[in-house]
């Protein structure tokens, strides 16, 4: 019987690189996206190679949604050189980046940047990639914890996270006859080298962050790619149209 597949977008750095290791380490085989870095790709899908897993990264940048047919179309291709098949059996869709800038000078460029890789992208990457997630297979989207709290300079950002996690529930009820889960995360303050790193290297910006989180730190990438591998298996089988916050207890 061949290894489950899951497909995790930006999965070379930060969150994702953490995701695509901890589907590797619950005994799935991985492909994972990159934007431009590939040198950090291999040494992701060289990781999972020792942890006894299949793995390859293909590139894509999600912000250019007209290119997505062109990246199923590789996708398909790589599936079947590399794995023996045309289908996988998870999504993640995990690639992104912030602009933090509040929302009386948010530009239009700006928006249109985060409306495609938070909630276009993923919304049409989902749809394309349908006929190619197996049956009782499953999609995990990535919301932040910006969207159930108000946090000035994140206005564009938070809006279109709260629009993937609506649009979580509407995948959930429509794939669910196809036994497809749909769920959704949502990391509170996590230490990656998004906006500069700088939850991560300002200390008294993690400090800060730290006192208002009931655990008492923030969150670093680990805390989070075991949850979505958790949801990749089919000991999370019967969760299904959830938001799942992961932040420690963040602004509770």
């Amino acid at each position: 019987m061949s290894n489950k597949i899951a497909l995790v977008t930006g999965g070379n750095k930060g969150l994702g690189r953490d995701m695509a290791i901890n589907l590797a380490k619950k005994g799935l085989d991985v492909i994972i996206t990159y934007h431009s870095n590939q040198e950090l790709a291999k040494q992701v899908t060289s990781e999972i190679g020792k942890i006894g897993q299949k793995a390859i990264a293909l590139e894509l940048d999600m912000t250019v949604v007209s290119g997505l047919d062109l990246f199923v179309a590789s996708l398909t291709r790589s599936l079947k050189i590399n794995f023996g098949t045309d289908k996988i059996d998870y999504l993640v869709n995990n690639a992104g980046f912030i602009y933090y800038v509040p929302y009386s000078d948010v530009s239009l460029d700006q928006f249109d940047d985060l409306l495609n890789i938070h909630f276009k992208g993923p919304f049409f990457l989902t749809q394309k990639l349908l006929r190619s997630i197996n049956d009782n297979g499953g999609v995990v989207n990535v919301s932040t914890g910006l969207a159930r709290f108000s946090t000035p300079g994140f206005a564009t950002y938070a809006s279109m996270k709260g629009a993937i996690e609506t649009l979580t529930k509407y995948q959930a009820q429509e794939l669910g006859k196809r036994g497809i889960r749909a769920n959704v995360i949502a990391p509170g303050p996590v230490e990656t080298d998004i906006m500069g790193g700088a939850v991560r290297d300002n200390k008294e910006m993690n400090a800060n962050l730290a006192s208002q989180t009931a655990l008492g730190r923030v969150g670093v990438p680990h805390d989070i790619g075991g949850v979505v591998a958790f949801l990749c298996t089919d000991d999370a089988k019967w969760i299904n149209g959830q938001r799942i916050e992961i932040s420690g207890g963040y602004n509770l």
